[in-house]
């Protein structure tokens, strides 16, 4: 029983200093001089007090989108010209180009990821070879300023 005493009041007693060692940590301490000034990447003059540049609107995003899609450039986006990036990406799949997909013409890809992956013609993958078919990290865009 004295052992819990004794373990209970120096729980009690650690809690305490840690609790007043955090107020004092919270005082008003040494104040932190002001930010420097902005100073010009190409010279060492100090920069004017400059806006911030505007944010791109949505409207201009969509804009973007709207141009992309607009082959032709008349202002108006025709079905054709939505469905020309299709046409392309379906052609290239339709290996015998008879205008239908057959299961192994859809899944042409994965198959031949799978016959690369498996390296020792077992026809499964160990984790070693399953490990080869992850996907490339994202690319990072690199800022060109």
């Amino acid at each position: 029983m004295a052992r819990f005493l004794a373990g209970a009041a120096a729980c009690f007693l650690l809690l305490t200093g840690a609790f007043l060692f955090w107020q004092s940590r919270a005082a008003e301490g040494p104040q932190l001089p002001p930010a420097p000034l902005a100073r010009m990447a190409s010279s060492g003059v100090l920069a004017p007090n400059l806006p911030a540049p505007p944010e791109a609107s949505a409207k201009s995003r969509e804009e973007k989108r709207f141009s992309r899609a607009d082959k032709d450039k008349n202002g108006r986006i025709e079905r054709e010209e939505l469905l020309a990036s299709r046409r392309k990406a379906f052609a290239k799949i339709d290996k015998n180009g008879n205008g239908a997909l057959s299961f192994d013409e859809w899944a042409t890809k994965t198959i031949d990821k799978f016959a690369g992956a498996d390296k020792d013609r077992s026809g499964w993958l160990d984790a070693a070879e399953y490990a080869t078919t992850a996907p490339p990290p994202p690319k990072k865009k690199r800022c060109s300023c």
